[in-house]
């Protein structure tokens, strides 16, 4: 389980990136189902350079997690993403722990 204060540091640079760069995404994992690889509440934030720090899947989906966030930085919508091994997606990033996870990306403002 993820510790107050891992939270908090990711809560954290999420602030200071936001205060200092042009946009910046947050990554929560919202729902898990079966074995996932980090807990409902993990956070990953996002830069709009790609540059990352958090985790929301133990590094298995972070790539495609970063290449969604850009395009939420890009036009504020939010989106729900989904990974799991039904998933051809989840095999191709390779979330193969018998699990489901469902990542909200919101932009910060």
């Amino acid at each position: 389980m993820e510790t107050l204060h891992a939270l908090s540091d990711v809560l954290q640079i999420a602030e200071d990136w936001s205060r200092d760069g042009p946009g910046v995404a947050l990554a929560t994992v919202v729902e898990t189902w079966g074995s996932a690889p980090r807990p409902v509440g993990s956070h990953l934030v996002i830069d709009a350079a790609g540059d990352f720090a958090g985790s929301v899947s133990g590094g298995c989906v972070e790539g495609a997690v970063v290449a969604e966030a850009l395009d939420v930085i890009e036009t504020g919508a939010p989106r729900m993403l989904e990974f799991g091994v039904a998933d051809e997606t989840a095999w191709r990033v390779g979330l193969s722990c018998g699990g489901r996870i469902c990542v909200y990306v919101e932009k910060v403002a």
